[in-house]
């Protein structure tokens, strides 16, 4: 444990944001694997499920938890499984 005052705000704070960034990241991770589960089984609902997962996407990349090229890829990624599923 730090002894310094501002050290000690440092943890403190440090310790807020990562909490934050974890269920940022783990809301992101939830709504791919429901996107993931709904092109394996019910490709009627995978649509929807893409834009639930996209908007989970964009959401980190506001909040600075993820990059913008990183979520990009992944939306990409999805949008171009779901053509192949379809076609």
């Amino acid at each position: 444990m730090p002894n310094i005052r501002s050290s000690e705000k440092r943890v403190r704070v440090n310790r807020k944001k990562n909490l934050r960034n974890r269920m940022v990241k783990s809301g992101v991770k939830t709504a791919v694997k429901k996107y993931t589960l709904a092109l394996n089984n019910d490709l009627t609902a995978a649509p929807e499920k893409l834009g639930q997962a996209a908007s989970a996407l964009d959401r980190a990349v506001s909040k600075g938890v993820i990059h913008k090229n990183t979520a990009n890829r992944k939306k990409a990624r999805m949008a171009k499984a779901l053509n192949k599923a379809q076609a």
